[in-house]
């Protein structure tokens, strides 16, 4: 299995200015703009590590999901959330050839936690031999910084200020995940309750 972000994070959709007032920064002065490329940076880092912890995509963007052998059955569940829609479900074979699934053959099914491709009728079609599985999907509470939900806003402007103050420290101890953050994500955070693939 692998997941690809196929579309990435634009620097014009990062809250840097709201950054900059979470952290107290002056302003007015003509180096004004001198730390944005460092506190992009930080809110980057941010953003990826509150999305690898609970799962759920932040901003908007494209990924494809692949899957490998025949272990594709009626459904398929998506490894991150919220899925906006589902673009394309595509057949890879051994020698690269790739044939699209019809629209009409699935369907994506809302979760929370966990959204599911199905087949509308019967099973997703087979794997070929030796090839591939992938749905290309479009993930995201939307487009802008006001989409996300507030706690987690406020978990990305924690973490990314913990970056920001212990910037020159490699320390493990303060290179963890503050309590703060945690807290805040807990609730996000996908309970495993089956070792299965699909549904």
């Amino acid at each position: 299995m692998m997941l690809i972000e196929e579309t990435q994070v634009s620097s014009a959709a990062l809250p840097v200015a709201a950054f900059k007032e979470h952290l107290r920064l002056g302003s007015g002065f003509a180096e004004d703009s001198l730390q944005d490329g460092l506190l992009e940076s930080f809110l980057q880092a941010a953003l990826s590590a509150v999305e690898a912890r609970t799962g759920k995509i932040l901003l908007e963007r494209d990924f494809a999901w692949t899957l490998y052998g025949p272990n594709v059955t009626e459904a398929q569940g998506l490894p991150v959330a919220p899925v906006q829609a589902v673009s394309a479900v595509v057949l890879t074979d051994a020698q690269g050839g790739e044939v699209t699934v019809a629209t009409s053959a699935y369907q994506l099914v809302q979760d929370g936690h966990r959204p599911i491709v199905r087949a509308t009728s019967g099973a997703l079609p087979q794997v070929p031999a030796e090839g591939s599985f992938t749905i290309r999907f479009t993930a995201g509470f939307g487009a802008d910084w006001t989409s996300v939900p507030a706690d987690l806003r406020q978990a990305v402007f924690l973490l990314a200020a913990h970056f920001y103050e212990f910037r020159q420290d490699t320390r493990l101890s303060e290179g963890c995940m503050p309590f703060g953050v945690t807290s805040l994500l807990e609730r996000y955070r996908v309970r495993r309750m089956t070792l299965g693939a699909g549904a």
